[in-house]
């Protein structure tokens, strides 16, 4: 764990500014309750808290920050499983569901966007992972180096990816016509 060093607050407070985008989308995609993504998000803060000494400004900032929170949030998911696993089967869990705002402007658009969340979420956290990094627009290269892949098995593990995100989606936008 880093200690407390002052002159890291400034580049710590604007890497929350700028990239506060990244983070909202990986809680959302790896939380599902507004407890949860609280939870998630206070340890993504920490974790890049932690990892400020250790960047060297060989990566794009926003390269380093998708890595710690798709990381942190990986990690955290495995947390929460390992804590759901322990919770008696016929337990009602519906009142956990999730209602985060959204930043469509529509409903239909919002009910997309929940759907897609919802999708993402039941796909595996390194698929989740690859789709955020996608869906975000970045390059092969980039998602390369937060994933640790080569571009080749970038592109690969992508497909793949998609194909599982396309058979949870299936149907979805049909029902919003």
């Amino acid at each position: 764990m880093m200690s407390y060093n002052s002159a890291n607050e400034p580049r710590f407070e604007r890497w929350l500014e700028v990239h506060r985008g990244i983070i909202f989308k990986v809680t959302r995609s790896f939380a599902r309750t507004p407890t949860e993504s609280a939870d998630l998000q206070q340890e993504i803060r920490l974790q890049i808290w932690n990892s400020l000494s250790a960047y060297s400004g060989r990566a794009k900032e926003s390269t380093w920050v998708y890595r710690v929170c798709l990381n942190t949030a990986i990690a955290w998911r495995r947390t929460v499983a390992r804590r759901e696993a322990r919770i008696e089967p016929g337990m009602d869990l519906s009142h956990m569901t999730t209602s985060a705002a959204s930043p469509a402007d529509s409903a239909g658009q919002r009910e997309l966007l929940e759907k897609l969340y919802a999708a993402i979420q039941g796909i595996g956290d390194f698929d989740r992972a690859l789709v955020l990094l996608m869906l975000d627009g970045l390059p092969y290269r980039e998602i390369a180096e937060v994933t640790g892949l080569s571009e080749t098995h970038v592109g690969v593990a992508l497909s793949r990816a998609r194909k599982r995100l396309a058979k949870r989606m299936k149907g979805i936008t049909d029902e919003l016509e």
